[in-house]
């Protein structure tokens, strides 16, 4: 109980900014350009500055078990296959099915794992976050595009693929993280004329993050599809922590990745699954509700995640 409190009182004040954030945003004294504006900063400035400083100290940085990429990503395969099986059960076609299951495997890894995994496991967990985050949309985005297009059509497309791919590789996300460790493996330190203007953008990336978190979620209720948007929820919240947990295991991987890995599978469901659902017009109600009703309740489900995993 001890430990659950302490991991509470670390990610508290985190979550009461998602809550000052979506307050804002439910007053109607903010317009919705304001946060769109905000979020493109978060995304395009201020995380990528946060994650390039970080990993421009890669050669500083503890070792990582690369096989964390294993327990993360096998997870959220078997993860999706399951949530392919929960899906048929409610009546869905092929493409809901893919919605569905996305739901249970993508979470907001960037808006609320970095400033979570920061605060409850320190920087030694940091370049474990990187290393998921680089392949995240990716591995994830192309499993369910192919999903997708199997469901609509019985093949595969190289020219989706491709064109996911160059995506990722420009998502400034992936791109800081790149960029940083490779310059980390110079071994060079970072000039203080360009080191210091990146950790002051990086110590806002937290905070606004957050914020902006909420008040995208104000955009949402959770009214449309609640019974499909309480599963996704249920297998994202308590179902896929499980299984990366239990691969973790199986690998023996250390403390630190184990944790990390967990954390990331234990987090709600991201704003890019919403994306999704209205690209491929499916399930775009229940997966707006889910958002909500999974980062709610996170509030409680990852500190006694972390309690649990760290015992």
């Amino acid at each position: 109980m001890s430990a659950f409190l302490h991991h509470v009182e670390l990610s508290a004040p985190l979550f009461l900014l998602v809550l000052a954030g979506y307050l804002l945003a439910a007053s109607g004294r903010w317009p919705k350009a304001v946060s769109d504006a905000l979020a493109k900063f978060v995304f395009a400035v201020a995380v990528p500055a946060l994650l390039f400083s970080l990993m421009s100290d890669f050669s500083k940085l503890p070792p990582v078990d690369a096989r964390l990429l294993i327990a993360f990503f096998g997870g959220c395969l078997i993860v999706f296959a399951l949530g392919r099986v929960v899906g048929l059960l409610f009546g869905m076609n092929g493409v809901q099915q893919s919605v569905f299951a996305l739901g249970g495997i993508f979470a907001n890894n960037v808006l609320l794992g970095v400033p979570i995994a920061q605060a409850t496991l320190g920087e030694a967990a940091m370049p474990s976050v990187a290393l998921v985050l680089v392949f995240n949309s990716l591995i994830l985005w192309t499993l369910v595009t192919v999903s997708v297009e199997w469901a609509r059509h019985g093949e595969l497309s190289l020219r989706g693929f491709g064109a996911t791919l160059r995506s990722v590789l420009t998502n400034p996300i992936v791109a800081s993280v790149l960029a940083g460790a490779a310059f980390g493996l110079t071994g060079l330190p970072l000039p203080g004329l360009v080191g210091a203007p990146l950790a002051m953008l990086g110590s806002s990336a937290i905070p606004l993050s957050l914020i902006v978190l909420g008040m995208g979620l104000a955009e949402y209720g959770i009214r449309s599809g609640w019974r499909e948007a309480a599963a996704i929820t249920a297998i994202k919240l308590l179902v896929q922590p499980l299984v990366v947990w239990a691969l973790a295991a199986l690998l023996g991987l250390p403390p630190v990745e184990t944790q990390a890995v967990v954390l990331l599978a234990a987090l709600s469901v991201g704003i890019n699954v919403y994306l999704m659902a209205r690209e491929f017009d499916a399930l775009q109600g229940p997966v707006a509700a889910s958002m909500v009703m999974s980062t709610a309740l996170s509030a409680l489900t990852v500190p006694l995640t972390l309690a649990l995993v760290a015992q």
